[in-house]
């Protein structure tokens, strides 16, 4: 792609009052489309704590000061559910969780250039530094990244670095738009931008956070406390917004499963357990956590999950080092990222039974990838080096 000059954009504006947001966002609605990025610290709460929203439109950009005395916040929620003006957000999924949270709605409808990106051959998860760098030869300047967005006031060069996250991000939507309309894989971005307008992608579901915590045991009634005290666990620290890790390690939520504590002095000896947290409302419900687990019956009781049970079966490491061969080789022909078209675990699950339903055999993942996959699976063709490349031969 050729390489854009550097545009002259439109000065940023800092948004404090609710007129101005209502009488802005009125405006900027007769858009097509905006581009949207957020600013926000999530280092001391489980929910994230929105501190600024960038909003940039073909003549003006906006920063609204979300933590300005009095704002509401009304005029930005209506923008969000707006169908007629398009959201692009880079790498949106926490952007996403801020609105859901927020509002209780997610923006629609929207467009993620980082899932675009890697449809259209720049890679795994690319930055939007880096993006910015490849589409535009523009060198974003990272100097407040890790700056503290909630401390007031916000100084001239914080303002023109977060004006940067969504000004450039035009350029790099138009360009994006422009390849993927030339190669015809519009369809492709959109059946990916299916995952990111579902709620329940960005809700956590308490019940299932003991998965996360590999536990190293096939004990189910270990694994029912654990599940119970996980769970309770996640009530508590978005019922309080502190991390989660915060409240309570890993560590001591493990522990806590192993030795099944049924009084306040045994919590209280679990190492990470303060004497204090054992004797309030936390460990309180730990402790009936603990109760409640233990008096399940034996059928309700959970499994570890099949892929990390001993005696799952394992797929053959010789054909999973084909697999990613095969899949690196298909992405580089039709130029598109690899982590987008199959996972590792869903090249497990091939390699494990071709014929179960498997996300890399739907879609226009099959035509990329499954077909061919298939095909090695059941000895159809084969792998090959030619002229410094993979060659698929038939057999």
């Amino acid at each position: 792609m050729a390489r854009a000059s550097s545009p002259a954009f439109p000065e940023p504006r800092l948004i404090s009052t609710t007129d101005d947001l209502a009488t802005t966002l009125t405006r900027l609605r007769a858009e097509p489309y905006l581009t949207i990025d957020t600013e926000f610290m999530r280092e001391r709460t489980y929910w994230p704590e929105l501190c600024l929203v960038q909003i940039g439109g073909v003549q003006e950009v906006v920063l609204i000061d979300t933590m300005a005395d009095g704002l509401d916040l009304a005029p930005l929620a209506d923008l969000m559910a707006d169908e007629s003006v398009l959201k692009v957000f880079h790498a949106a999924r926490q952007d996403l969780e801020i609105f859901l949270h927020l509002f209780d709605a997610l923006p629609t409808p929207l467009f993620d250039t980082q899932v675009a990106a890697m449809v259209a051959g720049y890679g795994d998860q690319v930055g939007y530094d880096s993006l910015v760098g490849s589409i535009t030869g523009h060198a974003i300047d990272k100097s407040h990244r890790f700056t503290d967005w909630s401390v007031r006031p916000l100084s001239a060069a914080q303002l023109t670095y977060a004006a940067g996250d969504v000004t450039w991000l035009r350029l790099v939507y138009e360009r994006l738009l422009k390849k993927l309309e030339q190669e015809k894989r519009l369809d492709w971005v959109s059946a990916e931008m299916a995952v990111l307008t579902d709620p329940a992608t960005f809700q956590a579901d308490p019940e299932k956070q003991w998965e996360r915590l590999r536990a190293r045991t096939t004990n189910r009634r270990m694994l029912g406390i654990l599940r119970a005290v996980a769970a309770l666990r996640e009530r508590e620290a978005q019922r309080v917004n502190v991390p989660r890790q915060r409240l309570l390690k890993d560590e001591s939520l493990l522990e806590i499963a192993a030795t099944a504590p049924t009084t306040t002095d045994a919590l209280a000896r679990v190492r990470g357990v303060s004497r204090g947290l054992a004797e309030g409302r936390t460990g309180l419900g730990l402790l009936d956590a603990v109760k409640q687990a233990q008096a399940l019956p034996d059928t309700e009781l959970p499994r570890l999950p099949k892929n990390r049970s001993k005696d799952a079966p394992r797929a053959s490491a010789a054909l999973m080092a084909l697999l990613k061969v095969l899949l690196t080789s298909c992405c580089e022909e039709h130029d598109v990222a690899p982590k987008l078209v199959a996972s590792m675990d869903d090249l497990e699950a091939l390699a494990l039974d071709p014929s179960a339903p498997n996300p890399a055999l739907a879609g226009w993942r099959k035509a990329v990838f499954g077909d061919a996959a298939l095909a090695l699976c059941n000895g159809e063709i084969a792998l090959a080096v030619k002229g410094g490349k993979v060659d698929i031969l038939t057999r």
